[in-house]
């Protein structure tokens, strides 16, 4: 079998990325049992406090295959890019210390980028620009940050979506603190070839990078009907009880897609559910689409349909591996 194999499987939002990894899991537990742990790389699966709005699959869900990097911190207290990937490095060598094969799933792009191909080199900034960046964030939100990025940055203004706070943040924090554009940085990281995930940085494991999408029309139907799923769940009372418990909705993970909707509806934004849901569906399609043009980067990968290629899926994985 190949040396220090990492599987990565990646795709838009509501693409199958779950099934399909518990799927590749649970085959290659049938051939070698306990031997595949899957590592999540989506931010939002991070926090104990939240789950319907992730899609954090249930330990049902999970079918007996160990899961790492799930509830792992507070929404209280998020965690970043730099934490993670100090994390999941140190889970994924323990996984091949033990002679088992690791296999990453997620939709957070940036983060698994950042654990395969390593991060910007960026200044700590002082406290200042940290008091600076958190006070104007408390008291004007995501859109002076937007603003800041759109004269100084326009590069990177465009590359992020307009969610993703924790970025917008960091990068503007980034210029302050050095007068430069975190673009300038990234242009750096160009020369790593930051879109080969076919091996890591420090070229120790070897990687078989799995995309997964569908068309278009069919893919916005199953982000609705996941959305109205959400909802049914219980994703109101879910909010309801954070905003209970100490939570102000202001938080990051709180600001993400499905959270910072329902806390809209709560506080009176929307004046029906239905607009709050059509909303959350909106969101998650453009989400969709950012990430679709951000993968689209990355090579090489494999490419399924997951609601017709699990076979195919399943045969390749083991094929990489040399098992089958």
């Amino acid at each position: 079998m190949i040396q220090h194999p990492v599987f990565t499987i990646s795709g838009p939002t509501a693409s199958g990325k779950t099934s399909f990894s518990i799927a590749l899991a649970k085959r290659i537990n049938s051939l070698d049992p306990n031997s595949a742990v899957i590592v999540n790389f989506d931010s939002l699966l991070f926090y104990k406090e939240i789950s319907i709005g992730t899609a954090k699959p249930s330990l049902d869900e999970r079918d007996g295959v160990e899961h790492r990097m799930i509830d792992i911190c507070s929404a209280k207290f998020p965690t970043n890019a730099s934490e993670y990937v100090e994390r999941a490095r140190e889970e994924v060598n323990k996984i091949h210390e033990e002679g088992r094969i690791p296999i990453l799933v997620g939709g957070s792009g940036f983060y698994l980028r950042s654990l395969i191909k390593g991060m910007y080199e960026a200044a700590t900034p002082s406290i200042e620009v940290k008091e600076r960046v958190d006070q104007m964030y408390a008291d004007k939100g995501i859109d002076p940050f937007r603003k800041v990025l759109k004269e100084n940055d326009p590069e990177t203004y465009q590359l992020l979506h307009e969610n993703d706070h924790y970025r917008i943040q960091r990068a503007v924090e980034f210029y302050w603190t050095t007068g430069n554009k975190i673009s300038d940085e990234r242009k750096k990281m160009d020369e790593r070839d930051p879109y080969d995930f076919s091996k890591d940085l420090a070229n120790e494991w070897h990687c078989h990078h799995v995309y997964l999408d569908l068309d278009k029309e069919t893919h916005w139907k199953i982000i609705h009907q996941r959305a109205e799923e959400m909802v049914k769940l219980g994703l109101e009372d879910e909010v309801r009880n954070l905003l209970d418990n100490g939570f102000t909705g202001e938080e990051s993970p709180l600001q993400s897609i499905g959270y910072k909707e329902m806390v809209g509806y709560i506080k009176g934004e929307f004046s029906t559910m239905e607009d709050c849901l059509e909303r959350i569906s909106i969101s998650t399609r453009q989400l969709a689409k950012s990430q679709r043009t951000w993968y689209k980067k990355i090579g090489p990968k494999n490419q399924y349909n997951p609601l017709t290629d699990i076979d195919l899926f399943l045969n390749d994985c083991l094929s990489f591996l040399k098992i089958n």
